[in-house]
């Protein structure tokens, strides 16, 4: 859906007093292809190029180099026709208005007309338990309910594009919970998810690919679901036994006993599926009883370092 084919982004920046104007690289030679119908985050240090990145593709930007197109649009062609549905990573309108005015307003920049602005801004209201703060000016709402107020003006016009920065900032567990079911909602009925986070657990969670930027550069990008999703680097696994067996390191000698109270859990290593089904015969011929055993994907933030140790997995 979304293409970039060398894309590039240089700001002039300043000048400084007694100093000439310096250039500022943004994004440099990005190629990015961005499918559909699935949720896409965007990572990577301060200053990777994210904000950038989510301008160029909102048409809020232009690139210096290269070629954007969504659905073989330009950005600011399919903005005009189509529209995105968009949280800026600070969201802020006038403190005056108050909740229910705001998502009115919205509806009615919308194209709603009659009826249907009520009926869309409390839809809003409800799905992101804002009721009780509807008469509530916005400057007098934390900055979590403000949040919530984003994300339900992000979503009154049921676009096929989102693009969400920063989204969980300021939610609680509970609304951090209720908000992956709006993303799994969103990506079950065919829309595409761009949002950036720098809470990997959480990105963990909601993305079907991650985009890891660094320097402007796209340095990897990483399916963690999906028929293209990628093994963990490591083949680890979670075994347990119904008790512990004392063959264990002499058939997993890599095996780390997990010092857990009521189970015989242990860490260990196989090189593939046939490797660990030998052990594992193995092990119950050596009377070991198997409880369960589970593989050890690699956390999202552990790869982001690894990768960005080894200097990128894409050059």
């Amino acid at each position: 859906m979304i293409e970039l084919r060398g894309v590039t982004k240089r700001y002039a920046v300043g000048p400084a007093p007694g100093r000439p104007p310096r250039v500022v690289e943004a994004l440099r030679d990005v190629d990015l292809v961005i499918p559909e119908g699935r949720v896409s985050a965007v990572v990577g240090p301060n200053g990777a190029g994210k904000s950038t990145l989510f301008g160029v593709l909102l048409g809020f930007v232009f690139p210096t180099e290269g070629e954007v197109r969504i659905r073989g649009d330009s950005p600011r062609r399919y903005m005009r026709r189509h529209g995105a549905a968009f949280l800026p990573e600070r969201f802020q309108l006038p403190g005056e208005w108050t909740v229910r005015a705001t998502l009115r307003a919205l509806c009615r920049l919308e194209g709603l007309r009659g009826r249907e602005v009520s009926v869309r801004a409390d839809a809003a209201l409800a799905r992101l338990g804002l009721d009780d703060h509807a008469a509530k000016p916005l400057s007098t709402l934390s900055r979590g309910l403000l949040q919530r107020v984003g994300i339900a003006q992000a979503l009154i016009g049921m676009r096929e594009l989102v693009v969400l920065d920063e989204p969980t900032n300021g939610l609680d567990p509970l609304w951090r919970i209720r908000f992956r079911a709006i993303v799994e909602e969103l990506r079950d009925n065919g829309r595409t998810v761009l949002l950036a986070s720098h809470d990997l657990a959480e990105v963990e969670r909601l993305a079907d690919r991650v985009v890891l930027l660094e320097g402007g550069t796209v340095v990897d990008i990483l399916e963690l679901r999906g028929e293209n999703a990628e093994p963990p680097a490591s083949r680890t696994y979670r075994l347990e036994l119904a008790s512990p067996v004392a063959a264990i390191t002499e058939i997993f000698p890599t095996a780390v006993h997990l010092d857990e109270e009521g189970v015989a859990a242990y860490r260990v290593e196989a090189g593939d599926a046939t490797e660990l089904s030998a052990r594992l015969a193995a092990l119950l011929a050596a009377g070991g009883i198997l409880e369960s055993i589970r593989p050890e994907v690699e956390a999202l933030e552990a790869r982001v370092q690894r990768v960005l140790a080894e200097g990128g997995g894409r050059s």
